[in-house]
């Protein structure tokens, strides 16, 4: 256990990853049980669900970033405005 002392695994760190890893293998199989062709949203690209999933983690970590920045440390209203933000880029983009 060693290897691992570099970095702080608490639990909230090891769920972050555990949801993290989840999500895409829960993305790889849905794509293999039923392939969807990309679609074009509001930015008007194409993107797949994997994209989408990219974009709303990115987005959402900003959002963290800038909400730790404005109002500090906890992140519960974040993650409920990370929410409606996941779904609206899986509605809309």
């Amino acid at each position: 256990m060693e290897i691992l002392a570099w970095m702080g695994w608490t639990m909230p760190t090891a769920i972050f990853f555990i949801v993290i890893a989840s999500a895409l293998v829960i993305m790889i199989i849905w794509s293999i049980k039923a392939p969807q062709a990309p679609r074009v949203g509001i930015l008007r690209i194409e993107t797949t669900p994997g994209d989408r999933l990219f974009i709303s983690l990115l987005g959402s970590a900003f959002i963290c970033l800038i909400w730790l920045a404005i109002f500090g440390a906890p992140l519960w209203w974040a993650l409920g405005v990370c929410l409606l933000y996941g779904a609206a880029v899986f509605k809309w983009v």
